[in-house]
């Protein structure tokens, strides 16, 4: 069984991609409160530990095959300032400190897409410079959520580093645009749950895949769908984005109707089965910043396989 440590777990999006692909979890560290409260509702066998990562000691992890992540946005998001490395949310530094203290055999680290923008050069060319030191192969790519079977775009930047004692060059999962499903297709049995008669009719018109949630900071954003742009995507999908419903439509409701969490994660790629914890504004945000699952478990099978087709080799020459 393949081993991993990540850091940043939020609601576990990552953390259960990376289960499905085989990864056995050594720790997940969060520092949110209703975060950690979600893992262990889901996972109570999973050592979930909540802590300022400026605080968690991360040594006695040392040797573990992946080390993985999804650091605080902000620094790098288009909906914020931008500030990169001088946003005191930047957590690149720290993830190389614990990088450069277990020594994973692989590493991965999502955030959005405005990290891979011209204006963060620099700030790129330092970690790979600071990894490769360490002894990295580094890729780092935008990845399409939508491409591995989630109803949704949300373009994200992915980092992906093996080490250099790996054989070999790790191969990207092949995108499959084709099999995400349409908002409608994903959500029909949600919306109709409370007998909404205009259901069907919805779902017909619902015929794209989703714009990216947005979750929001504790700072900034509430239970909605992100700023004016981002809902008015969602009303071309025949989706009210102020607010977040408790429930689904009423047999006899009429106009648009509105997101429930549940069907927030759904768009997200979470089975129905993983329980957001937490009141409405706090679930919604967990939902709303979590790296789907069945993206992380696409990226996460390409690395296993990768890990593992090295151990075997070594397996080999031990036994010549």
């Amino acid at each position: 069984m393949l081993t991993s440590v990540e850091i940043c777990a939020g609601a576990g999006g990552q953390a259960l991609g990376l289960e499905q692909a085989g990864f056995e979890h050594l720790a997940a560290v969060e520092i949110d409160s209703d975060a950690c409260n979600t893992l262990r509702a889901n996972r109570p066998g999973w050592n979930v530990i909540e802590a300022d990562l400026h605080d968690w000691d991360p040594t006695p992890y040392k040797g573990v095959d992946l080390f993985a992540g999804g650091v605080p946005c902000p620094p790098f998001s288009v909906a914020g300032k931008q500030l990169g490395a001088d946003d005191e949310r930047d957590l690149f530094p720290r993830a190389l400190e614990i990088i450069e203290a277990i020594g994973p055999q692989a590493v991965m680290l999502e955030n959005v897409k405005g990290l891979l923008s011209k204006r963060f050069a620099d700030y790129r060319y330092e970690i790979l410079k600071a990894l490769g030191s360490l002894g990295y192969v580094v890729d780092w790519r935008l990845v399409n959520a939508s491409n591995y079977g989630v109803p949704q775009l949300r373009p994200r930047s992915i980092l992906v580093a093996t080490h250099k004692d790996l054989d070999g060059y790790f191969q990207w999962p092949e995108s499959r645009p084709e099999l995400a499903p349409t908002v409608g297709e994903t959500l029909e049995d949600l919306m109709a749950a409370n007998g909404w008669q205009g259901a069907a009719n919805w779902a017909k018109n619902a015929g794209k895949i989703a714009p990216t949630l947005v979750g929001g900071s504790k700072k900034h954003g509430g239970p909605d769908l992100g700023p004016t742009r981002a809902k008015k995507a969602w009303e071309e999908l025949g989706v009210n984005g102020k607010s977040i419903a408790e429930e689904a439509p009423e047999p006899e409701f009429e106009g648009m109707p509105r997101l429930t969490v549940r069907m927030a994660a759904r768009i997200q790629g979470f089975p129905d089965s993983w329980e957001i914890t937490g009141k409405k504004t706090a679930a919604y945000r967990q939902v709303g910043n979590a790296f789907p699952p069945p993206v992380s478990a696409a990226i996460g099978k390409a690395l296993a396989e990768f890990i593992e087709m090295n151990q075997g080799a070594n397996n080999e020459r031990l036994v010549a």
